[in-house]
């Protein structure tokens, strides 16, 4: 089986989902925290993350970038998308669109005052779709606290780590975001947090201390 080197910042951030499949997946893998920004160089695109999977021998047999690709790489690899393309695509949409959310918050923390209004209104309908196709994709599998089927997917680990960045990091900057997230929150995505929190593949991982599960959802 393959052995994996994951380069990103010692931190809680667009690396996250990524530990998780890595961890779920129940691999051989290690970390690295490149400095910042001496060995920007030397990563394929100047970014983080970074994601180096090994052959036998220890040697590179396949470098990613970009958080999404190797996110998807590892969950088709490991059985957490499913086979069939059409129905991979309804749980990659999801990921896709939470990017969307995060990128036009910091939009809106860039743009001057006069333009703040219109940007907010974008991000706030942007969430709110994410939020509502969620949902529902909970409450048509029976609300077990898992997005597709019986078990853990793709979807569960990205939606989990989008509602924990969320959390952790947009709150931070506006006093308003808290009771934003607060009123927003459905039982459903409550539930689907703690499941994850709860999976037999995952709950050491982000039990353990400085992990996900420290920062718990406002109820």
């Amino acid at each position: 089986m393959a052995s994996y080197v994951f380069r990103y910042f010692n931190t809680i951030g667009y690396g996250e989902t990524t530990r998780l499949l890595l961890t779920a997946a129940k691999v051989e893998w290690t970390e690295e925290h490149p400095e910042w920004p001496q060995e920007k160089s030397n990563q394929p695109f100047g970014r983080l993350p970074v994601l180096i999977e090994q052959s036998i021998d220890g040697s590179p047999d396949l470098v990613l970038s970009e958080s999404t690709t190797i996110e998807r790489y590892l969950a088709r690899t490991y059985g957490f998308l499913p086979m069939d393309p059409r129905q991979a695509a309804l749980q990659e949409q999801l990921r896709d669109r939470q990017n969307d959310v995060l990128l036009t918050f910091r939009e809106y923390m860039s743009v001057p005052d006069s333009a703040k209004e219109g940007v907010y209104a974008k991000f706030e309908g942007l969430l709110d779709r994410v939020i509502s196709i969620h949902t529902g994709l909970l409450r048509e599998n029976g609300n077990t606290g898992y997005s597709f089927g019986p078990s853990l997917s793709y979807a569960d680990m990205a939606m989990y780590t989008f509602m924990k960045l969320f959390f952790i990091q947009i709150v931070q900057y506006s006093e308003m975001m808290p009771k934003l997230f607060k009123a927003k929150l459905t039982p459903e995505l409550a539930k689907l947090a703690t499941t994850v929190e709860a999976d037999p593949l995952l709950v050491a991982y982000v039990s353990k201390k400085g992990g996900l599960a420290e920062y718990v959802l406002p109820k």
